[in-house]
């Protein structure tokens, strides 16, 4: 009798082993979240590299003092995210010269050709453009090196005016 009590106790222990590892399968692979298959996690390569939207033939050089020429403004920061995200949401194709999204977090991402999201970072030297189209970017964080204003957290692409 005590031989079987042996083994009763042994199967019992191996049970409960077996019953308490098969638990703890779904608990470590939910930790993931939850992703869509099709779509790969966001790359974050703003370290190192900025977004610039300058095109040297176009852009109208700043003006010292007063004259006659055009006025420029410089935007920066959450002004120059926005000003490339108005210039950019309706482009057809992806990669960085392509369709600009507005996330919900208040940042400005496009994709890539496999999916992935790349977040912009406006060049560290501001973007130029005309006095009179800059006046819609005037409330922003960044206009004409402003370091207060509205940042782009709460804007919906429903809002965001299209240019």
């Amino acid at each position: 009798m005590n031989t079987t009590y042996k083994e009763r106790k042994f199967i019992s222990r191996l049970l409960a082993i077996c019953l308490s590892a098969l638990l703890i399968v779904p608990v470590l692979t939910s930790c993931g979240g939850s992703r869509t298959a099709n779509v790969p996690p966001p790359v974050d390569d703003t370290v190192g590299r900025t977004v610039s939207d300058r095109n040297t033939a176009n852009q109208p050089e700043a003006k010292k003092g007063l004259g006659t020429g055009q006025k420029v403004a410089i935007l920066a920061g959450a002004a120059a995210l926005y000003y490339l995200y108005n210039k950019h949401q309706n482009a057809q194709q992806e990669g960085p010269q392509g369709k600009y999204y507005l996330s919900k977090n208040g940042r400005v991402y496009y994709r890539d050709a496999e999916h992935r999201a790349h977040w912009v970072t406006p060049p560290s030297e501001g973007i130029r453009i005309p006095e009179s189209e800059a006046q819609r970017y005037r409330d922003f964080q960044g206009y004409n090196g402003r370091s207060t204003g509205r940042d782009l957290t709460g804007i919906s692409a429903t809002e965001a005016p299209a240019f």
